[in-house]
């Protein structure tokens, strides 16, 4: 824990980020949540972050309610990120120190932060798993 405090958010993100665009069908983010096990997919329009789906947002979009009529589940894999993302999202610079991550993560509940550079270019993603193996 004393090393933690050091750290910055550049040094434990992940770099290598999966992205999906606004019009990736819900049918491949199951399979890329399936595959990565990531609990969030940054929505980009070419270099430009739009949205994040996170794995509540997919699951929401099949809940059954007395007022609604669900379609078969093989037609709502058919609908698109940009039906079900968040356009709204919190985002970290690298030099965000992992005491301020892990602050807003308990304030938020949120699972992960997109990294971004000043003109909001994704540089990396952050998570809760990140913090908490920097934490021994």
């Amino acid at each position: 824990m004393k090393n933690f405090v050091l750290l910055y958010v550049k040094d434990v993100m992940t770099s290598d980020v999966v992205k999906i665009t606004p019009d990736t069908k819900l049918k491949e983010v199951e399979k890329l949540f399936e595959k990565h096990d990531y609990n969030s997919l940054p929505v980009l329009d070419g270099d430009k972050i739009v949205g994040i789906v996170t794995k509540l947002d997919f699951l929401k979009h099949f809940v059954l309610t007395p007022k609604s009529i669900v379609p078969p589940y093989k037609q709502l894999l058919e609908d698109r990120a940009k039906d079900i993302m968040n356009k709204t999202m919190i985002t970290l610079s690298p030099e965000t120190p992992l005491t301020r991550v892990l602050e807003l993560m308990v304030e938020t509940k949120l699972r992960s932060f997109l990294v971004t550079d000043t003109e909001r270019k994704l540089l990396g993603i952050i998570s809760r798993e990140d913090i908490i193996s920097e934490m021994k």
